[in-house]
This record gives structure tokens, sequence and C-alpha cells, in this order.
């Protein structure tokens, strides 16, 4: 409904469905807030505002540390404002913005899902897990599968806050890809343990539900902010260790807990991408460039689907990637 204000009884309208032009009010979700200053010192509120279909910055100008106080990431969010093209995208130029209580908004509106079956994906991730060769390895992912609460978190949080999977179930999908591509290659690279690799993807992103916030935008916990999901995951493991040997009847092999704890802390690969230890086996390395490959083909494909030009061959600039990225043809040349 471009060049109108729509009415607030109206049906909620969607990120992926606005058009350059369009004045609206609607309900958004806030993840980001920052307030800068522009070229002649006067201070712009920058907000990231979201839905299930996608994300779109918006701008509000000549604001006050005062008048945005009562705004935070992570609140529902009333916005009056008028969509515009800004560098090849779209954002909002925001006039009013409200914040509301969860009980007033339709939660779903704005919680994004991968659209797989989750049941699905947890029971191949179970059949995969309970499926290890080594005793050892498999008791320690039994103590983990065995632990209701954890598991029912591990099927809820996303991969991460923006870059990839960022939905509800995102991390668990990550981690079955993962799993799933290790199974096809590992026959390929005899120096690489099967077992040792499937543990290592199960557990490098563990943290990450301590990390983030099950609620809709994933906010980061006060442990996450704090600790990060590599530290916490290793806490986890270390946690674990107990209800492993008691399966066991043994203490878990010490090499096996090195190399693991060891994929934890360098699955990110470099020192500047936050990894503490470079990868210093075939394992590690095996696991940072799968779930480098998964997170990346990810946000590939994200960005080409979610892109609101259906007409260019190109989608904008992601500042992430530093690129464009190619769609295909849409018209003869």
């Amino acid at each position: 409904m471009a060049g109108r204000k729509r009415k607030q009884d109206m049906a909620k309208r969607f990120i992926n469905q606005l058009v350059d032009g369009e004045a609206l009010e609607d309900i958004f979700l806030l993840t980001d807030k920052q307030l800068r200053a522009n070229r002649n010192a006067a201070l712009y509120l920058l907000v990231e505002l979201r839905d299930k279909t996608g994300a779109i910055q918006g701008r509000m100008w000549n604001v006050t540390e005062e008048s945005t106080g009562h705004v935070k990431p992570g609140d529902y969010v009333r916005i009056r404002g008028k969509v515009q093209t800004y560098l090849g995208g779209l954002q909002m130029i925001i006039t009013h913005i409200t914040p509301l209580p969860v009980e007033s908004v339709n939660v779903d509106d704005f919680v994004r899902s991968s659209g797989i079956d989750g049941e699905k994906l947890r029971r191949r991730l179970t059949e995969i897990l309970e499926g290890l060769a080594n005793a050892d390895a498999r008791a320690l992912m039994a103590a983990f599968l065995a632990d209701d609460a954890l598991m029912a978190m591990f099927c809820k949080v996303p991969a991460g806050t923006k870059a990839h999977h960022a939905y509800r179930g995102g991390l668990l999908e990550h981690v079955v890809n993962m799993l799933e591509a290790a199974l096809r290659i590992v026959d390929l690279y005899p120096a690489v343990d099967r077992d040792t690799l499937c543990c290592g993807i199960f557990l490098h992103d563990l943290g990450k539900t301590r990390e983030l916030a099950e609620e809709a935008g994933a906010p980061y916990t006060d442990e996450g902010q704090l600790i990060g999901h590599i530290t916490i995951a290793v806490e986890m493991l270390n946690e674990k260790l107990a209800a492993a040997e008691a399966i066991l009847g043994r203490p878990v092999s010490r090499e096996l807990i090195l190399r693991l704890k060891h994929m934890i802390v360098s699955h990110h690969g470099q020192y500047e991408y936050g990894s503490p230890k470079l990868p210093m086996t075939p394992e590690a390395i095996a696991l940072h460039h799968l779930d480098n490959l998964d997170a990346k083909i990810h946000e590939f494909n994200r960005d080409i689907m979610d892109d609101p030009n259906p007409q260019s061959n190109w989608t904008q600039f992601n500042p992430r990637l530093d690129r464009k990225l190619f769609k295909g043809l849409k018209s003869p040349t």
C-alpha cells in the first residue's frame, strides 16, 4: 500500500513486502539500537527492525539520548515512518517509535524458522551420535543427549543473531548439515577420525544454548556477553564428563577430551575471527572448513532469496560479505 499510511486494524505488512515510497505504521522487533552523530554533530537513531521475513534499517533524525531512552534492543515497537531506497537497498525513515508490551503482539510474526521439520532433524542428530563406533565418544554424546533441558534448548536457539541460520532451530539445522557433509567426505580423508569429527561438530557451537536467549531476536545473555560460546562449550564438556564416565564405568579417554576441547577453541580458524587457537589436528581443520562452508552457503542463499528487488540480476551490497551476489539473468541479454 505505497503512498498511504496503513490503518492500524489492517493485517501486518511484512518487511519483504515493503516498497520504495511506502508510508506505514506497523509493529517490528527492534534488534539493534545505536545513537550516531552526523556531520553537524546532531544525533540520529539507527535501529535494526525485524520480523519473520527479514530485517530493515531505520533512521530517526534529530534525537537525543533522553528522547530515545524508552526503547531498547529486544523490544517490540510500533513504528511510524516512510520507506525509501538508500544505497541500492531499502531503509525506513522513522517519525515515531513506541515500545509495546509483548502481550499485545503476535509473537509468531517475528519468529523466523528454517521451515524444516525440527523433529526429523533431532532424530537424525540422535541417530548419528548414537551410532558412533568409539565407546568413549558414544558415551560422551549419550550424556548430552540424555539432558532433556539442554537438548530442548539446542533445538530452539539460532546458530547466530545475523550472519547465518539466524532463526529458531537454526543451530540444530546447522549442526545436522555439518554432520551430513562430514559423513559424505570422511572416507576421502583417512587421517580424519570420523567419530572425533562428529563429536566436535556437535560440541563446537553448543555454548550458544547459554550464550543466546530463547526469545525473538535472540539477544545475548549476560553469560554470553561476558564469557562467549567457545568458553561456555568447554565448560559444558567438563560438566558432562562424570555422566559419561558413569556410562563407561571408567574415565573417558584423556586424548579424546583434549582433541575435542581443541576443536571447540579452534573452530573459528583464525585469531582475527575470535579463535583462541589455530586448528592443529586433522579433525580441527576439517571442522573449521565444514563450519565455514555451511555458514557461507547459507548466508549466500539467504541473501539471494531475501533480496527485495526480484527484477535485478544482483543482490544489494552485503557489507559482511563485502560484495553483491549474482542471482542469475532475469531477462535475455
